[in-house]
């Protein structure tokens, strides 16, 4: 199970593109709140991702927040308390400082990434091994920032099978991703019927991934360009997550 909560707090910060270029897909005050479940009724935890504009060694950012826990029955065998920051450029959306404090039925994290843009090399400091490294990097993203970044790309004319790639660092190394376009879906969701986009993460074989996992994400088809729905196919059941609650949207959320 650990493995697939993790996957799903991954995809989740990771997986949104916007198709309207003129407009900022998110501001300061923005909250969205994700429930989780398995196999369709099974509620196994929640997911929030907050963002608030801060400044941060003299420069404008945006420090945003992901944290995930597991609830109900799931907790009473497997506890999860995942948390995520990240504080990145208001305009660029480059990185500066990440940090991630895990703890998923006792297996643990803490570490805390600083991003060297002279030298171009990012620090990590290991709270949980007492060890402190640093490794090369050019033109990455953070779990966390990845998910914003992505927000403001423009796919308008974006076509079937085409695919979106992006280098994302975690755990002292470099993961290439790739979101692959399947199509447009109205869907019916909790706020009505929802027109999205679905994309297909895929990722490089042989790191922490496989080839090509069985995830499916729907994104609201609108200027805000937010994860509505995911669904993973496990071995045994489904691990789906939808968006339970939202407020401080930068755009109308456009429903049918």
């Amino acid at each position: 199970m650990k493995n697939y909560i993790l996957i799903f707090f991954t995809l989740l910060f990771f997986t949104t593109v916007n198709s309207q270029s003129n407009k900022k897909a998110f501001k300061s005050g923005e909250w969205l709140r994700y429930k989780m479940s398995y196999s369709g009724f099974l509620r196994a935890g929640t997911a929030i991702l907050e963002v608030n504009e801060k400044e941060f060694n003299g420069k404008k950012v945006f420090h945003t927040k992901g944290t995930g826990w597991t609830s109900g029955m799931i907790k009473w065998f497997f506890n999860v308390d995942d948390k995520y920051e990240s504080y990145f450029d208001r305009d660029t959306i480059k990185p500066y400082v990440f940090k991630r404090k895990i703890d998923e039925g006792g297996y643990k994290k803490h570490r805390i990434t600083s991003f060297n843009y002279n030298l171009n090399k990012a620090y990590i400091q290991d709270f949980t091994l007492q060890k402190d490294t640093s490794v090369a990097f050019f033109n990455v993203q953070d779990m966390l920032s990845s998910f914003y970044y992505l927000r403001n790309r423009d796919v308008k004319h974006m076509v079937k099978g085409q695919e979106i790639a992006i280098d994302m660092f975690m755990d002292s190394q470099v993961y290439p991703f790739k979101l692959r376009f399947l199509g447009r879906e109205t869907i019916k969701t909790k706020f009505g019927k929802v027109k999205t986009m679905i994309f297909r993460p895929l990722v490089q074989s042989g790191r922490v991934f496989k080839a090509q996992e069985s995830v499916t994400l729907w994104i609201t088809d609108d200027a805000n360009k937010i994860p509505i729905k995911m669904k993973a196919d496990l071995a045994v059941g489904s691990l789906r997550a939808e968006l339970e609650q939202y407020k401080g949207l930068a755009n109308t959320f456009i429903k049918n």
